[in-house]
C-alpha cells in the first residue's frame, strides 16, 4: 500500500539533522540498527565532522557535551534550592521533574553528543533519551495540575500517582525504542528502511510530547490568572515557552545550515540544548514565583501558595 503522507515517517527529520550524529536521538535507532548492518546509511545530510581523533575516530557536538554537563549542574542545584522551599505547594513533584531532565541531558551527552561509541551503547542510550523525554514531560504535565490540589501534594499517593504513571510511559516507551534498535522481535524492522515509518515512535516522540507541554501551559495559565489573580509569573511561563520554540526551531530547521555552513563543524544540537535549558530554568522560576510570594487568595483545596 503506497503512503502520500510523511505522517510516521523520520526519513526526511533524520536527513535534515544531520546524518552520523543527528540531533534526534530517534534516529539513531535508525541508522545504526543490527538489522542494517553492512548497508551503506541513506542519509543525505550534512556529516557532522567535529573534532577529528585518533584512529579515524571524531568527537563531534561539543558544544552539546559541555551545555548538556552544565545543564546537569543547573538542574542539580535547582533540585536543592527546591529542597529547601518546604512549604512550597508541588516541591517533590517539581523535583521529580528536574530528576527526569537531568536523565534526559546524561543521555544527550552520548546520543546528540557525538561521541566514538559502539552502536549498540548508542542505541540504548538513545531509547532511553527518547523515554525520558515522554516521561519527564509527562511529570511537568502532571506538575501542572498539581497547582489545583485535587490530591493534597507532597502525599504518597500524590507522588505514587505521578512516578507510577512516568513509569509505566518510561518501559513502555523504552520498550519499542529498543526493540526497534534492536530487532529483538523485527516487528518494527520495517521502520529501518526509508522512509523510516514507524507510527507508535512517531505519536510518542513527535505528538504525545507537544500534548503534554500544551495542556502544560493552559493549566498554568488557568491557575495563575483565574485562581491566583496574578499576571507577573505569566512572563516565565511565556519565556519558557518562547525559547523551547526556538530551541526545536534550530534542530528540526535550522541545524542543517549551520552544518553546511561550518562544513560540519557544528549543527544545530548545541543551541537546541542551550534553549531548552533557558526553558527549564524558567519553568522553574515561575514555579518558584507562585509558590514564594503570598497570594492573597487559596487554591481550590484550601491549600495557600506560600
Amino acid at each position: 500500500m503506497a503512503h502520500h503522507t510523511q505522517f510516521g515517517a523520520f526519513h526526511n527529520f533524520c536527513r535534515d539533522t544531520g546524518s552520523e550524529f543527528s540531533t534526534l536521538p530517534v534516529c539513531n535507532l535508525f541508522h545504526e540498527s543490527p538489522a542494517r548492518r553492512g548497508q551503506s546509511p541513506w542519509f543525505e545530510g550534512c556529516n557532522l565532522v567535529g573534532i577529528p581523533l585518533s584512529g579515524g575516530r571524531h568527537l563531534a557536538n561539543l558544544g552539546s557535551i559541555i551545555i548538556a554537563f552544565f545543564a546537569i549542574v543547573a538542574s542539580l542545584y535547582l533540585l536543592w534550592r527546591s529542597d529547601r522551599k518546604k512549604a512550597a505547594v508541588g516541591r517533590r513533584e517539581m523535583q521529580f521533574f528536574l530528576m527526569g531532565y537531568i536523565i534526559i541531558e546524561i543521555c544527550e551527552i552520548f546520543t546528540i553528543g557525538g561521541f566514538p561509541l559502539n552502536g549498540a551503547v548508542r542505541r540504548a542510550f538513545s531509547a532511553v533519551h527518547i523515554a525520558a523525554i515522554i516521561a519527564t514531560l509527562w511529570i511537568l504535565m502532571m506538575n501542572g495540575a498539581v497547582g489545583y490540589q485535587l490530591v493534597d501534594d507532597g502525599t504518597p499517593l500524590s507522588i505514587g500517582l505521578i512516578f507510577g504513571s512516568a513509569a509505566v510511559l518510561f518501559i513502555g516507551t523504552g520498550y519499542i525504542a529498543l526493540d526497534t534498535g534492536f530487532s529483538w522481535t523485527t516487528y518494527w524492522d520495517s521502520a529501518l528502511d526509508a522512509p523510516n515509518r514507524t507510527y507508535s515512535l512517531y505519536i510518542l516522540y513527535q505528538l504525545v510530547p507537544l500534548v503534554f507541554l500544551v495542556v502544560f501551559f493552559i493549566l498554568e495559565t488557568v491557575l495563575v490568572l483565574r485562581v491566583l489573580g496574578e499576571v507577573k509569573p505569566m512572563g516565565y511561563l511565556i519565556g519558557a515557552a518562547l525559547l523551547f520554540a526556538i530551541g526545536q526551531i534550530f534542530q528540526y530547521a535550522i541545524s542543517v545550515h549551520i552544518c553546511s555552513r561550518t562544513n560540519g563543524a557544528i549543527n544545530g544540537g548545541m543551541f537546541e540544548t542551550l534553549f531548552t535549558l533557558f526553558s527549564v530554568v524558567c519553568i522553574w522560576q515561575f514555579w518558584s514565583s507562585i509558590t514564594e510570594d503570598d497570594w492573597p487568595m487559596a487554591a481550590p483545596g484550601g491549600s495557600t501558595y506560600t
